[in-house]
């Protein structure tokens, strides 16, 4: 199994090369526009070259000569060329930010596809608030990055090259002086990029774990138990010490950003002095008559326009590989092979020829590959077209499990499941989704208006569709009565409505699916007695021609079976109807009189979702 948190071993520079062809392979469906961007780059460092000359003309032939038309007519010229390039500087910039955030969102699209791709057993072993880190945090990080840094860079390097050759080709001795300083620049920006990229990796990481804790303790359920639990104070202690030691890298990283930038300033100020001193040891000491005035203020010029885009490249480089480590984990996760997938001969099944066989021949399953306990051994049954199926035994028996390898949640370590003779592995996926409907114990709705919620089974369905579904679940008289009716938000997980109105309501979305193949795990199990009766009169109406697995507790539910398996330990220890199995006395007898003729056994805990789910 993939582990979600941490980072790869592997040496960084095979790392940063790999991801950085990935990287460039993101701009690949935008090229024309990247060529694009490219040209008017070149333009613009072209005309950021003039002004500096223009300067030195005003100077030399315009002030040292008093020839006030040559000032005025190339003021007008350094005015027009400072004005063209901002100008193109602005459209550059615009078309990089469209660029980028394309890509950004292109690649939460491929990261949420692939995420919602990956099984159940991804889900279950990872925590959700490392998730919304890969998907909101992480490529939020990498956002400057697509979105200017290299253009940004792009455009530095074009400046030093054309900015070195425009020195050289005025004085190659000051350009020498000038360039000997360079050295400094690479020596800073790589030993603050190396230490920067370790400082956003153990950001992002205490981000992540500091988004899981608020995702568990923020949400409605982590907030009900921590208020019933008494235990606020504790929990604010723990965020306090989570919080800290994100301040604390977030520290380290500003501080680091910080000192790089004022060792640049310093090279920065130093390097003009430098040239002035030279330049008047050389028209002073040797008569150099060749520097002018304006040669060195043009010159100045241009090394200040040489030593910022330096600058951008070494912050970039900073940039550029502490990104790294966010690219890492974005592609970490879009690289996760996807446990369950279409066979390469998969095919579509059409609904309305599906009668609705399901048989399980020898199916074998276990949540760890390396475990060597079973939750499933030797399955085999056939449920023919129509049949109610109860699954009845003890808690941590498999009844859940066993009923998750019907819309393949999870794949048989061995065995085959089977619809109408058809194994599972070669339906497609989309097709087998539209055939099974399934109500649980624990009713999941999404913080949305009611009629969205029911559009989750049925996207298309009219206002009149959803209405009668919601009839059939004797639903609709209490939505009638809610202010907004059909159009209320239910909040988070659905907590303003009672446990048996979140479930009438799922029974609802089941009702609007109108699917082949229906899954009741403890459908109505939060309802109340009379609730209950007007609930089985719907379900009857639902289950008629359709096969039906119900994970029961109830005595209704297993009287009405036309085939019941008992399960212990992961076995079909029984199976048959009601009648006969009672009379045989066995394991399905000894369960009948514990659980099915006492009030207080009429309940039981839903089996969890997690590994050790059975």
């Amino acid at each position: 199994m993939v582990i979600a948190g941490g980072t790869s071993s592997a040496p960084p520079k095979r790392i940063d090369r790999a991801i950085l062809r990935k990287v460039i392979g993101l701009f690949r469906a935008y090229k024309l526009q990247v060529i694009a961007t490219g040209i008017a780059v070149l333009v613009g460092v072209l005309l950021g070259l003039l002004p500096p000359y223009f300067v030195k003309v005003i100077i030399d032939d315009g002030l040292q000569r008093h020839n006030l038309s040559k000032v005025m007519e190339f003021s007008i010229f350094t005015v027009l060329a400072v004005l063209a390039g901002a100008g193109v500087t602005l459209l550059y910039g615009y078309w990089s930010v469209i660029i980028g955030q394309k890509i950004m969102c292109d690649l939460r699209n491929r990261l949420y596809t692939h995420l919602q791709g990956m099984s159940l057993r991804f889900f279950s072993g990872t925590k959700t608030g490392e998730v919304q880190t890969r998907m909101i945090s992480d490529i939020g990080g990498v956002q400057s990055v697509l979105s200017s840094t290299i253009t940004d860079q792009l455009s530095n390097l074009a400046i030093v090259v054309s900015t070195l050759a425009a020195m050289f080709l005025m004085d190659w001795r000051l350009t020498i002086l000038s360039v000997a300083m360079v050295p400094f620049f690479a020596i800073i920006g790589k030993s603050v990029g190396s230490y920067a990229r370790k400082v956003r990796i153990g950001m992002q990481e205490q981000t992540s774990e500091l988004n899981s804790m608020m995702v568990e303790t923020l949400s409605v359920s982590g907030a009900l138990l921590s208020k019933t639990a008494g235990n606020q104070s504790t929990l604010a202690q723990r965020f306090d010490i989570e919080n800290r030691k994100l301040a604390g890298w977030q520290i380290k990283s500003a501080v680091v950003m910080y000192m790089f930038f004022a060792m640049v300033r310093l090279i920065t100020q130093l390097a003009p002095a430098l040239v002035y001193w030279l330049a008047g040891w050389l028209m002073m000491a040797h008569g150099d008559s060749s520097i002018t005035i304006g040669k060195l203020v043009a010159f100045t010029g241009l090394q200040v326009r040489l030593f910022f885009p330096l600058t951008g490249l070494m912050s970039a480089q900073v940039e550029i590989m502490s990104s790294f480590a966010l690219f890492e984990r974005i592609f970490q996760y879009l690289e996760m092979p996807h446990e369950i997938t279409d066979a390469p001969d998969a095919i579509e099944l059409e609904p309305e020829s599906v009668r609705g066989e399901v048989e399980f021949d020898h199916v074998s399953f276990k949540y760890e590959p390396d475990s060597e306990e079973h939750t499933l051994q030797a399955i085999s049954f056939k449920a023919m077209p129509g049949e109610l199926v109860a699954l009845v035994g003890a808690s941590g028996a498999g009844k859940t499990t066993l009923t998750y390898l019907i819309p393949r949640l999870y794949d048989p370590e061995s065995g085959v499941v089977r619809l109408d003779g058809v194994d599972l592995k070669k339906i497609k996926l989309a097709s087998l989704g539209k055939l099974i409907g399934a109500v649980t114990q624990e009713t999941y709705l999404m913080h949305t208006s009611i009629i969205e919620n029911m559009r989750v089974a049925k996207p298309d369905a009219g206002i009149d569709e959803i209405m009668a579904a919601c009839k059939s679940a004797e639903i609709h008289e209490h939505i009638m009565t809610l202010p907004q009716q059909y159009e209320t938000v239910v909040g988070e997980r659905g907590y303003k409505l009672s446990g048996g109105e979140r479930q009438r309501l799922a029974i609802a979305r089941a009702i609007l699916k109108d699917p082949r193949i229906l899954i009741l795990d403890e459908a109505t199990s939060a309802l109340d007695t009379r609730s209950e009766r007007l609930i089985q009169a719907s379900l009857a109406k639902l289950m008629k021609g359709r096969t039906t697995f119900a994970i029961a507790h109830r005595l209704s539910t297993i009287l009405a079976a036309d085939q019941i398996l008992v399960l212990d330990k992961g076995r079909i220890v029984e199976s048959g109807r009601h009648e006969h199995l009672l009379a045989n006395g066995g394991h399905y007898a000894r369960l009948y009189r514990e659980q099915f003729l006492h009030p207080h056994a009429s309940h039981q805990d839903p089996e969890p979702v997690a590994q050790s789910q059975s």
